[in-house]
């Protein structure tokens, strides 16, 4: 594996993560919304990755310690069930006074965003390990 692909895997990790950063905070930010029906109500939303091992199995067969980064497969929607409460004063009430809150719980969000966070930190520091690594390599033909 060439020390170049190090910075293809840690730039696929930090794309990662900034979706991961960006999906917890739309979730923050619509955490205390309310509506009346629960077609139209808030559900938090995470993103889901997966290894690249068919890029790395195209191109190298025989071995699977090729370069392998991460792909967002995509953004799905939580299967939680929904905060329902009897409010019938609250104006987005429905017919029978109940109005539907988000299924977002900010203590797994901050968590979450958190962990992101340091996914994201660790995949620069592996990237500036990497160039470092690259220079010194540089600057052993200099000597």
């Amino acid at each position: 594996m060439s020390l170049y692909n190090v910075f293809d895997i840690a730039g696929s990790g930090m794309s990662a993560q900034n979706i991961r950063l960006n999906t917890t905070a739309s979730n923050i930010s619509n955490a205390n919304s309310v509506s009346s029906s629960q077609d139209k109500v808030y559900r938090a939303r995470h993103p889901v990755f997966a290894a690249e091992l068919n890029k790395a199995a195209a191109a190298h067969p025989n071995t699977m310690s090729s370069s392998v980064g991460v792909k967002v497969l995509g953004i799905v929607e939580s299967d939680k069930p929904l905060q329902v409460e009897y409010n019938p004063n609250h104006p987005s009430a429905d017919k029978d006074g109940y109005i539907y809150k988000p299924n977002v719980n900010v203590v797994e969000e901050m968590t979450n965003m958190i962990s992101a966070s340091r996914s994201y930190q660790t995949n620069v520091q592996v990237a500036d390990a990497a160039k470092q690594m690259l220079s010194k390599t540089l600057l052993l033909g200099q000597r």
